[in-house]
């Protein structure tokens, strides 16, 4: 027997006995559809981190100080982060160095309440001097006491764990101190993201993952197959790359609904670049069914 045809065999056995019990109107008062929203609150892994389902991406071609996002400008991409949390809800802010996005995410914290804000940056730096320095840089820029997640960016060789180690520490004494609350990488090969998989050290990833495997470590299914590890393994899982870097612009809907439907990913982020845009993407998370999903 196919796979498919076991699944959807075994999934309509236990729709039955469990309908069996019950008359159906009963059933149906029962299980009320449950959609997703992009305000849900989630939990990090294991690192007791809540915050929500949806994060406000800065970092659109965002390279060498600039994104699509601070083409607003600071006062822009600042009300557009406001906006998401006034009016949508979405209290999950994700930054890196690299995107020049942090001063204007400072600007956004000092209009908001920072204790409920989950702020996400990256640091490309691959020596302790050079983290310990980011480390304070960032703060300065993001106008706050600590980082919520702090990330060694874009790592790529199989064994960064081992040969970074040295400021893999700078960051396991900064969360010692209470400078972060914790730490992780994201990936960019997937050798990377199976070493990240296997470290203790990571707490947090962010991977790059939608249905056509554009501008992602592998095909879907291995990288599939590695996040479920670490979701195993009790590490926090963010969806990256959700809309293809733009590949899958006009199938939205196709690639929420596969991201959410994985059960793999706690939380993604994507960078809408107006609030048109915000506001729509949470529109249509909102129209996918989450089929008797448990809450966070």
């Amino acid at each position: 027997m196919r796979r498919r045809e076991f699944f959807f065999k075994v999934a309509g056995s236990a729709g039955a006995l469990w309908l069996s019990s019950k008359s159906f109107p009963a059933a149906l008062a029962e299980a009320p559809a449950r959609y997703f929203s992009a305000s849900d609150t989630v939990t990090l892994g294991s690192t007791g981190i809540r915050t929500s389902r949806l994060a406000c991406g800065t970092g659109t071609m965002g390279y060498g100080g600039h994104s699509h996002q601070t083409r607003l400008g600071l006062e822009g991409l600042a009300d557009l982060l406001v906006h998401g949390y006034e009016e949508n809800g979405l209290r999950f802010f994700d930054s890196a160095g690299a995107y020049g996005s942090q001063p204007a995410i400072g600007l956004a914290l000092k209009r908001l309440p920072r204790e409920k804000i989950t702020v996400l940056t990256k640091s490309d730096s691959r020596h302790p001097a050079g983290m310990r320095a980011d480390l304070d840089n960032f703060r300065r820029q993001l106008q706050t006491d600590y980082i919520d997640v702090l990330l060694m960016h874009e790592m790529q060789s199989p064994d960064w764990t081992t040969r970074y180690r040295a400021t893999l520490d700078v960051l396991s004494e900064a969360k010692e101190k209470g400078i972060i609350r914790a730490h992780g990488c994201s990936c960019h090969t997937i050798g990377a993201l199976r070493a990240a998989a296997a470290s203790p050290w990571v707490e947090v990833d962010l991977a790059r993952m939608n249905p056509v495997g554009a501008h992602m470590d592998a095909d879907p299914a291995t990288v599939a197959g590695v996040l479920r590890q670490m979701k195993a393994a009790g590490k926090g899982v963010v969806g990256m790359k959700i809309l293809g870097q733009g590949a899958l612009r006009n199938r939205q809907d196709k690639a929420l609904s596969f991201a959410l439907s994985l059960g793999i990913l706690d939380a993604m982020t994507i960078g809408a670049e107006n609030i048109a845009e915000q506001n729509d993407l949470v529109r249509r998370i909102a129209r996918i069914p989450a089929a008797r999903a448990k809450a966070a």
